[in-house]
């Protein structure tokens, strides 16, 4: 018989921080309960889940509130009481959640990071592997933290102006146009597939400050080329550097192409250099014609690295070729200073003066590798105009010849028959 006062009815006792973080597994799954319906599952294998148990339209249903340790007991306890208010007006919390999950999915295939990197994964196709990454490194430090995440609908001219702010103020003028250039790029494709309205780039023309165009630094003047040419003739260092710097102005390649070219690549019968389009910057293949004086710098070149893949290695090691900066640190080493003149800079001299003297435009076009990109013009042919630019490249090689011999410069010197 018990004497004395009738107990209370016992309630649930809830669960504490340390509770959850020391529930040991068992053989069997269980649960502790914290009230209001919500239970911690205890898996044999250690794991640990919050789930809610609730009744509405008098049918039983669970809800996921997260996973432990990533969701704590008071966070867990907020998913809970947020779930209950929801109950109190009738609404399925589970059907909340699963409509509010599809649309951050569908945000998130909208969100302008998506787009942009499902557009540079179709362009990659037909970009080089270098210039592909230049352009994904210049969303991803200066676009994705600030947008990437937003509906691209939502990304408005005003909000696209203010990120380019950001990259204007370090005084990268040039970078803030190109990457404006690159959005509108994004913008109309999302416009194309469906999910977006319209590109509101185009409403930022004059916004930003205008570009100082600053061309790749190059020697175009005749005598000045001469001077040129005979400084490299006397340079005293490593022997394929110097031999790099000799064939620069024959070929006026991109200085990444020139350094990664491979002896595979030549076919000497045929006075060609085939570059794969893998190493083009638009994947394309490119045929440069190889001129008498070429070809015998070849001939010096390959007893020292014709064993190897490339032609122009690495001085430290045959497996790689020279690096980034070897040409210019050769220029450098020879007297001229990054204003005056850079690898690059080949390529403006042979661009100038071919002009000058009168060599058909397309001719030197399709010789930088140039290509128009768009619907309006033919397929590229990489072996467009290839008799005509062979004979251009035999002349210009003749006509460096002149200049370094400090022969008489004749406007119209180049015989331009045929």
């Amino acid at each position: 018989m018990f004497w004395g006062k009738i107990p209370p009815a016992s309630t649930p006792m809830k669960l504490t921080a340390t509770a959850v973080k020391n529930a040991k597994p068992k053989e069997k799954p269980y649960k502790l309960g914290d009230g209001g319906g919500m239970f911690l599952l205890v898996n044999p294998n250690g794991s640990k889940y919050w789930r809610l148990k609730y009744r509405i339209l008098g049918k039983e249903k669970l809800l996921a509130l997260g996973v432990y340790p990533d969701v704590s007991l008071s966070e867990a306890r907020q998913g809970r009481d947020e779930a209950r208010k929801l109950l109190a007006n009738d609404a399925d919390p589970s059907e909340i959640k699963k409509v509010t999950k599809q649309a951050q999915l569908l945000n998130s295939e909208n969100s302008f990071e998506a787009i942009t990197r499902e557009w540079h994964k179709k362009q990659s196709n037909i970009w080089s592997d270098g210039y592909s990454k230049k352009i994904l490194d210049r969303f991803e430090k200066d676009i994705f933290p600030h947008i990437g995440s937003k509906p691209i609908n939502e990304v408005t001219a005003p909000v696209l102006l203010s990120v380019l702010r950001r990259i204007e103020s370090r005084g990268v003028v040039d970078t803030a146009h190109r990457i404006h250039q690159n959005c509108g790029q994004v913008f109309r494709y999302a416009v194309v597939t469906g999910r977006a309205e319209r590109d509101p780039s185009v409403d930022l023309k004059g916004a930003l400050p205008p570009v100082n165009l600053k061309h790749h630094a190059s020697i175009t003047e005749p005598d000045q080329v001469g001077d040129l040419l005979r400084v490299i003739d006397s340079y005293e260092g490593f022997f394929p550097t110097k031999c790099a710097l000799r064939i620069a102005p024959l070929l006026f390649v991109r200085p990444g192409e020139l350094r990664h070219a491979e002896w595979s690549e030549f076919d000497i019968a045929k006075a060609e250099w085939r570059i794969p389009a893998s190493k083009m910057k638009m994947k394309e293949q490119h045929i440069v014609p190889l001129s008498v004086q070429a070809l015998a710098i070849l001939e010096e070149l390959h007893p020292l690295t014709g064993s190897g893949r490339y032609l122009f290695p690495s001085i430290r090691t045959n497996r790689k070729p020279m690096s980034e900066n070897t040409i210019n640190g050769a220029l450098r080493r020879l007297g001229y200073t990054k204003e005056e003149m850079t690898g690059h800079g080949f390529r403006s001299m042979a661009s100038t003066l071919l002009n000058e003297q009168g060599f058909n435009k397309d001719w030197i076009e399709r010789q930088l590798a140039h290509a128009e990109r768009d619907n309006v013009r033919a397929a590229y042919n990489y072996a467009e105009y290839l008799p005509e630019r062979k004979k251009m490249m035999q002349q210009w090689a003749d006509y460096l010849d002149s200049l370094r011999n400090e022969k008489k410069v004749v406007t119209g010197i180049f015989n331009q028959t045929g």
